[in-house]
This record gives structure tokens, C-alpha cells and sequence, in this order.
């Protein structure tokens, strides 16, 4: 096959030519034997990445445009949602659920899982990013930590895990957003002084653009964050983009960077870091007086949540009957979320809703998204999904 990257195009995906080939081939044998069961299948997940008892379930959106104009429907958790892998009593929770004759779908699984699984894990690796930034600004750096194909899809969640910005143009102009950054070092080196670069920096570029500037490049951290500030009167802060091999104690270092700063008149100066930071990272400098977080490798090489698609049901003579194989649990299913304590309940379809134990309502979570290969609900902008994202979060921490 000639091209140029190994990149499968839109309608090689939505005609299945990126599924494993064992779904291909249960078609053959079943066009063969002339059966095509109608089946209702759910997709659930058995353990989460991390550690992590929640996640923000996204790529329901893709998923949808998948099987868009297929004789299915579809049930599910809106893009957005905070899911837990299991209710309060231990029933699996179906975050995206299908119905149809199997033949019609049987060769998308593979797809649906990759935009479930994939978008999922980066939107939730984020969303517990932004809970250790707490109110600080968090940025994405994670273009270069992934395949240029995807990059879009990795800032796309990003911003709605909770990211205040994303660095890629095309991420960028893709959700209708600025892209953000700073400068990079090879900007310093090829200027041939990092004071020179400062000031070209801030001559050339719009003034709308901050006056960021990196201070790392070839003295102590300290020393060129002093020199930025004095160089450059518009100066709004500087970055500190320190390697963990040459970090040594690096709340130490920002705190230092700070004072010095502040005793020379640029209190008005923030500090902003990067370079390898994850929650933990995060979590060890919130106290330091950092203004704010570029994350990379953290948001875009994020484990994927291990989704599985199973059936549950197969229609027989009209009637619907439980079909699930060892450790799924059977039934057409309803999540419900209490309003109170956050818990959720997992029924069976038409279920009238149940009673929370802490005595709250419990308001339904599943809605219809599809109805034979009709999307259903009005998709929301990224930004008012990541608004979505953050008052869920902020719920889950009261």
C-alpha cells in the first residue's frame, strides 16, 4: 500500500478497515449460517488506570458519528460525564450501550473502543491533573509527546479534562481556541543570548501574545529570571522548564526565584513551570508560589481506560433474554446519579428510579443518544463540555 504515513483515513475507519480481523471473520461464519441476532451490548470497564475510582468518559461524540445512518440505537452517558467503574452496590456501569442485529455493527467494535478508551484516559488523566493544580493555570505541552495524526484529539481532551489552553495550532483551531505557549530554547541558542532572545521576543511578536519568558536556558534559574525581568519592562512572567536531572529540590528553587524577584520590585512577574510534571509533581509544588503548570507527557501519553464491549442481551422470538458471559451482568440498564451524596445506581431499563440510601433522588445519567443511526442530542461546544467537566469535579471534592 503507497502513502505516506501509516494514518487510516476517515472512510477507512467508518468502513471498519481498522478492526481486528476476528470481527471480519464472525461476520463471514455468520452470513454463512444466516444469523444475524438482534443484541443489546454494553461497554463497561473493570478496573481504572491509576487507581483512579472515576473517570470523565469522552469520544461518545466520535463514537456516535461512527455509526451514524446505521440501523442501531444507542444508550449511554453523554461526552463529559464522571463515571465510576462500578455503582454503589457493585453492578458494572454500561457507559455506552448498542442496540441492533449484530452483522451491522459487528465490525465497528474496534473503533468504538479506540475513540472510547483513548479520548476517555486523556480527558480523565486531565481532569485529576486540574484537581492538583486546584485554581493554578494548567496548560497543554502534549503535541510533541504523541503521533502528529492524533494531536488534535489529545488537546481536544485535554481542554475538556479541565486544561485552561493547549499548545498545538491545529488542536487549537480545531475547537475554536487561541493556541498558547511561551518560547522554546532553541529560540535562546540560535539567537546566541537569552537576553537577546527576550527582547526580540517582545519587539516581534502581537502584543496580545504574553511577554513569557524562558529562564532556564544557561545560567541558574534564579539568576536569568532576574536578568528577564530587568530586560524586558512589559515582562508578565517567566518559565522554568528545568530537566528532574538538574532539578534538586525544585520547590526550593521556585520559592528563591520568587523572593529574589520580589525584593527587586517584580512581584507583578508570575512564575510558570513544565518539564515531566504529572499529579504527583503537581501535588509536591500547589504550596510553592507557582502561578501555573505546562503539562505533556502526562495528558497525552495517558493509559487508556480499559473498556470491553459485551452483549447482554439477544433478542429470541420477540423476547428479550439475558445473554451475558461470565462476569458481565446481563439486562438493558439505566444509570442514576443521587443529587445529594453523588452515589450512582445501575437498574435494569424501566426500572422507576431508585432510592439513594442517604435518602436523596436520584436523577437518570442514561439518555438516548441515537435512534436508528439518528443522532438524538445536540452536541455541545469543547468549551461547554469542559465546563461540564469542571462542576463535576468541583462536586466530587465538597
Amino acid at each position: 500500500m503507497d502513502r505516506r504515513w501509516r494514518i487510516a483515513s476517515e472512510d477507512e475507519i467508518l468502513s471498519g478497515r481498522t478492526t481486528d480481523i476476528y470481527f471480519e471473520r464472525a461476520v463471514q461464519i455468520l452470513e454463512a449460517e444466516g444469523l444475524n441476532p438482534m443484541v443489546h451490548a454494553e461497554a463497561t470497564v473493570s478496573g481504572m488506570p491509576k487507581g483512579f475510582n472515576w473517570g470523565i468518559v469522552a469520544g461518545v461524540n466520535d463514537s456516535l458519528k461512527l455509526f451514524e445512518r446505521k440501523n442501531v440505537d444507542i444508550f449511554g452517558l453523554e461526552e463529559g460525564t464522571l463515571f465510576r467503574p462500578r455503582d454503589s452496590k457493585g453492578v458494572k456501569t454500561p457507559v455506552f450501550s448498542i442496540e441492533g442485529l449484530y452483522q451491522d455493527f459487528a465490525i465497528l467494535e474496534t473503533p468504538l473502543l479506540g475513540f472510547l478508551c483513548h479520548t476517555s484516559g486523556m480527558a480523565t488523566q486531565t481532569a485529576h491533573v486540574r484537581i492538583a493544580a486546584g485554581e493554578k493555570s494548567l496548560l497543554s505541552f502534549g503535541a510533541r509527546r504523541t503521533h502528529p495524526a492524533i494531536t488534535p484529539q489529545v488537546e481536544y481532551a485535554a481542554l475538556i479534562g479541565g486544561c485552561d489552553g493547549i499548545s498545538c495550532i491545529l488542536g487549537a483551531e480545531m475547537l475554536n481556541v487561541e493556541p498558547q505557549g511561551t518560547m522554546p530554547h532553541a529560540l535562546i541558542i540560535a539567537a546566541g543570548d537569552h537576553i537577546k532572545a527576550w527582547q526580540a521576543y517582545d519587539r516581534h511578536l502581537p502584543r496580545d501574545v504574553p511577554r513569557i519568558a524562558l529562564t532556564d536556558t544557561y545560567l541558574d534559574e534564579v539568576a536569568e529570571s532576574v536578568m528577564a525581568a530587568e530586560a524586558i519592562d512589559s515582562l508578565e512572567g517567566v518559565r522554568l522548564d528545568t530537566t528532574s536531572s538538574r532539578r534538586g529540590n525544585f520547590s526550593r528553587i521556585i520559592q528563591e526565584v520568587r523572593w529574589e524577584l520580589d525584593i527587586r520590585g517584580h512581584k507583578n512577574v508570575k512564575i510558570f513551570v513544565s518539564g515531566g510534571l504529572d499529579v504527583e509533581a503537581i501535588l509536591g509544588l500547589r504550596e510553592s508560589p507557582v502561578d501555573g503548570f505546562g503539562v505533556g507527557g502526562a495528558i497525552s501519553n495517558s493509559p487508556a481506560i480499559d473498556f470491553a464491549l459485551d452483549i447482554v442481551m439477544k433478542k429470541e422470538n420477540g423476547t428479550w433474554i439475558p445473554s451475558a458471559k461470565r462476569g458481565k451482568f446481563s439486562g438493558r440498564k439505566t444509570i442514576w446519579r443521587c443529587a445529594s451524596c453523588y452515589n450512582d445506581r445501575v437498574t435494569l431499563l424501566g426500572s422507576a428510579s431508585p432510592t439513594c440510601d442517604c435518602g436523596g433522588k436520584m436523577e437518570k445519567l442514561t439518555v438516548q443518544l441515537m435512534e436508528k443511526g439518528r443522532i438524538l442530542h445536540q452536541t455541545l461546544s469543547p468549551k461547554e463540555i469542559r465546563e461540564k467537566v469542571m462542576k463535576q469535579i468541583e462536586r466530587i471534592q465538597n
